[in-house]
């Protein structure tokens, strides 16, 4: 069996044919940053953490670092997770925190990552934002206070809420059903 994917691989490649796609093209590819390297990524502790900015910046990749503690947005439909239909667990990409179940996610049009709940009470705390000349809810991660995104009242039900999240903040693990399929 090993030598005949082999073979498939070695002859797309030589001959520019695509191999058999499965369903795993729901699942969004893997962040370019991976948390490994960021002594302070965990997704079991749930710790408030007390880290500078000037020790972000070396351990995040700029893009990441623009977002999380600069409060940038990334453009809209121009985020991995955007339109992602994989089922999982969405984390905080700059300390592991749990945010968001992919059961809370739906498709809002907005050109950003939207979920109707966060996934525990404490996973985000909210501050106001008038930044733009605009007035909003901005949503921050409950453990590393990384900007993540807004909240605005137009989602679905339950909680007519909606999560507009920066798809580069969010590290997604997909269950362990859809990884094996």
């Amino acid at each position: 069996m090993r030598s005949t994917v082999s073979l498939v691989i070695l002859i797309c490649l030589f001959t520019s044919c695509d191999p058999p796609k499965k369903e795993l093209e729901k699942v969004p590819p893997v962040p370019v940053f991976l948390p490994a390297s960021n002594p302070y990524y965990s997704r079991t502790d749930t710790s408030t953490l007390a880290v500078t900015d000037s020790a972000w910046h070396v351990v995040l990749p700029d893009s990441i670092f623009q977002v999380a503690r600069k409060k940038g947005t990334e453009g809209a439909f121009t985020g991995k997770y955007w339109n992602a239909t994989g089922l999982g667990t969405y984390y905080c990409v700059v300390c592991g925190n749990k945010l968001f179940r992919s059961d809370s996610k739906f498709a809002s049009d907005c050109g950003w990552p939207s979920f109707f709940e966060p996934s525990r009470k404490n996973s985000v705390y909210y501050e106001t934002d008038t930044s733009h000349g605009l007035d909003r809810i901005e949503v921050l991660c409950g453990r590393c206070q990384s900007h993540l995104g807004h909240l605005f009242d137009d989602g679905p039900p339950p909680t007519g809420q909606r999560y507009c999240m920066n798809s580069v903040i969010l590290d997604f693990v997909p269950d362990i059903k859809t990884r094996l399929e």
